[in-house]
């Protein structure tokens, strides 16, 4: 692994404007372009102070609510937050654009916020063993805490396994030490890597290169033990701020084995001197002087250890001849023995384990097959239970990791095939992604479902927080209505979760259909046939059942916004002229595409044209506006609380900006490369577990990201390969949480 910054160049140009889409679409179809008088495309405003030189900057923000991670977010604090929303934009920008993560990419964690895929990694049974002699603070009231995992938008220079990570002197870095390289080589490098960002910085070098050494912190000093270069080795190096030295020989050469320290003494728990395994556990309080404490009734290499107390868990490990084992054992230094006490699900070598708020959880390794898990599972010592919590984003084994601020990081490691790897991955108790055990633990809509607006593949979705497809519109049991069901742009849950409205771009239509029945309940629109004349639209955007049961919804195209008596069909209230596409409140407005309903009965107006977010009463009088200049497409507005809000960036690079009314950017996550890029992103809320849920258009996903370190934690969808398979979507363009009753609690101001 090498020294270096981590580069933020390759961000592209800001794609076009809404009028270059605008003309794109009026081309193509024949007709004229839409908006009144000259082409004003030349005033929309330059992304000023972010694009610099080709590069993205790095926003530090204010808001403090953002800065905790979802892990510490209220359960109730989305409650107050209302809808979603709008959007106008792109079409048929081609399929099958594939997402490269290569060195980090620029996150915007403006601080204010700091999953699986559908197809989930396969879960093992769970695990058996007995109830056991060891101290724990947890009750048996509930199981423990889901685990919420994801992985970090950026990534390490160069990719490493086996090395040593240990929980570095200042709050938030870890102290990366050897570990092996992709030329297959040890390394001899030592460097501090701050977790909140990604920076890597070289603070030394060892006297001797190694990897799958074992490490352990004393009275602020790292020790590493033996490890690996031609074969094992018994040096003992200590680093101690900046400086590496060989300070002692252990009894015998030991590689694979595992260190963690006690009180004030460190422990060595497995590993082998190159023909034979070694099942003593060794003690020492200075890295030159070992006790035999006990000895493992099952000897392994590359175990996972944890302790809580006086008790050490040793988890799975590999045989001699490298395969896995199941063996759950525990050490207990107090009393110098050890015994075998339960089983896993399935063999694993090379897995982690750390102790988190007092439950030790178990991530990753290698399989009986030579594949990887992604199964994270919780251990809870009193019960003996071991339950799945959660998956891996990244199957992994063979990956560095320490726990630092409440968190487990994994640096690096193997994936399937032995590639290595060089994303870090986060792994957090969090009870708002459930608990252990439960189905669903790990989805940051644990306990609801979520509805997918499949615009591409022309259908509705609904996905329980296992990822499974629990109901589809059209089906052979509810046909489409008549006019077609065609290019849903949104869809949002009304009426207590009983019926679902949809607005369809450009079939130039709005639904209601009863659910689960899919019986049509409503329509308004001309299907195929847009226009501005009375029960007419062009290209409708975000349509809401409002409190008082008139339908707002955003009519891009025609530059107006309109309230919709549904029992007449007729607009009640119109904010904009059609046709006049330009931010002059209140008689024209950019293009709008969105009009999120509030709580005080308004709505929040995204305008595309000049980057402007206003706050209008249903019957057109302007509150507040404000103009967004380093937003270059702004789409669905969010309100969040008091004076504050969240807008989708529809670009690509995309991004999620949080704001307030003066134009202040409080938050902002937009990484150009690795697995949080963003591409056309249409619509960004924040779910009741604190994560922030969005509709990547053009990579093919939902996903969910933590705002706290901006961790990928969730997806349902491939990146950039549309599909219509379980798993897989093309183009989503809205979504929807229904919570048990009826609930939906993204948008609480509407009907």
């Amino acid at each position: 692994m090498q020294a270096g910054g981590f580069d933020f160049a390759g961000s592209q140009d800001p794609p076009n404007r809404a009028r270059g889409l605008f003309a794109q679409r009026a081309a193509a179809s024949g007709r004229g372009p839409p908006w009144h008088g000259q082409d004003h495309s030349a005033e929309w405003p330059a992304d000023r102070g972010r694009w610099a030189n080709g590069k993205l900057s790095v926003v530090v923000g204010s808001s403090p609510e953002f800065r905790r991670s979802s892990a510490h977010a209220a359960k109730d604090a989305v409650a107050a937050r209302a809808v979603r929303h709008a959007r106008y934009r792109r079409r048929r920008v081609g399929v099958g654009m594939v997402v490269v993560a290569i060195v980090i990419g620029s996150l915007v964690v403006s601080g204010a916020f700091a999953g699986s895929p559908g197809t989930a990694t396969k879960r093992g049974r769970p695990g058996h063993a007995r109830t056991l002699p060891a101290q724990s603070t947890r009750s048996d009231a509930a199981p423990p805490p889901a685990a919420e995992s994801g992985t970090l938008p950026w990534q390490l220079p160069n990719p490493i396994s086996r090395e040593s990570v240990l929980e570095g002197a200042v709050l938030g870095t870890l102290l990366v030490s050897g570990g092996l390289t992709s030329t297959g080589a040890s390394s001899n490098g030592v460097f501090a890597l701050n977790s909140a960002g990604g920076a890597l910085q070289p603070v030394g070098t060892l006297p001797v290169a190694t990897h799958d050494v074992a490490g352990a912190s004393l009275g602020g000093t790292s020790y590493l033990f033996g490890g690996g270069t031609g074969g094992p080795s018994a040096t003992v190096q200590e680093v101690a701020g900046t400086s590496a030295r060989v300070v002692g020989q252990l009894p015998r050469a030991h590689a694979d084995a595992q260190a963690i320290t006690v009180g004030r003494t460190i422990y060595l728990v497995g590993g082998y001197a190159g023909g034979s395994m070694d099942p003593d556990v060794l003690a020492t309080t200075n890295g030159q002087t070992f006790t035999d404490v006990a000895t493992l009734p099952v000897p392994v290499r590359y175990p996972a250890i944890a302790s809580i107390g006086s008790m050490i868990y040793v988890f799975g490990g590999e045989t001699l001849t490298g395969q896995p084992v199941d063996a759950i054992q525990v050490v207990d230094v107090a009393r110098h023995r050890a015994s075998l006490v339960g089983r896993l699900p399935e063999p694993l070598g090379g897995s982690v384990a750390a102790d988190l708020a007092g439950t030790i959880y178990l991530a990753g390794g290698a399989t009986a097959g030579g594949g990887r898990s992604g199964a994270i599972y919780a251990f809870e010592p009193v019960s003996g239970h071991l339950l799945a919590a959660g998956v891996l984003r990244t199957p992994v084994a063979y990956a560095g990791a320490a726990t630092s601020d409440g968190h487990l990081w994994i640096v690096g490691g193997e994936t399937a095939g032995g590639t290595l790897s060089a994303e870090v991955q986060m792994v957090v108790p969090n009870v708002s992604f459930g608990r252990a055990g439960e189905p669903g633990a790990g989805s940051p809509y644990f306990g609801d479902k979520l509805l997918i607006a499949d615009r591409g593949n022309d259908r509705l979705l609904l996905v329980s927080d296992t990822g499974a497809i629990l109901w589809q519109y059209p089906s052979a049991h509810a046909p489409p209505p008549p006019g077609g069901f065609y290019f849903p742009d949104d869809a949002f849950f009304i009426d207590h979760g009983t019926a679902i409205i949809s607005n369809q771009e450009e079939n130039e239509t709005i639904v209601e259909i009863a659910y689960p029945s899919g019986k049509l309940l409503w329509q308004y629109g001309h299907p195929h046939h847009p226009g501005y004349a009375p029960g007419y639209l062009d290209n409708p955007d975000d349509a809401y059942l409002l409190k008082d049961g008139d339908i707002s919804v955003a009519d891009p195209v025609n530059c107006r916004a309109l309230i919709i008596n549904p029992a007449t069909k007729t607009v009640v209230h119109q904010i904009g002229t059609p046709r006049v596409c330009e931010h002059q409140p209140p008689t024209f407005l950019g293009s709008p595409n969105g009009d999120t309903p509030l709580p005080d009965g308004n709505l929040l107006v995204s305008e595309i044209n000049g980057s402007w977010i206003d706050e209008y009463t249903t019957s057109g009088q302007l509150v507040w506006d404000v103009q967004l200049p380093s937003v270059t497409y702004p789409s669905d507005p969010q309100p969040l609380g008091p004076d504050r809000y969240l807008v989708a960036d529809y670009t690509n690079p995309g991004a999620f900006v949080e704001f307030n009314r003066a134009g202040q950017i409080l938050y902002r996550y937009s990484p150009t490369s690795g697995p949080g890029e963003l591409n056309l992103p249409s619509l960004v809320e924040q779910l009741p577990s604190g994560a922030l849920m969005a509709n990547d258009d053009h990579n093919d996903r939902i996903m969910a990201i933590d705002p706290g370190t901006g961790a990928l934690v969730w997806q349902y969808g491939v990146d950039g390969q549309a599909g219509t398979s379980a798993g897989f979507l093309y183009k989503p363009d809205g979504f929807d949480i229904l919570a048990p009753g009826g609930v939906t609690p993204t948008h609480t101001a509407t009907g």
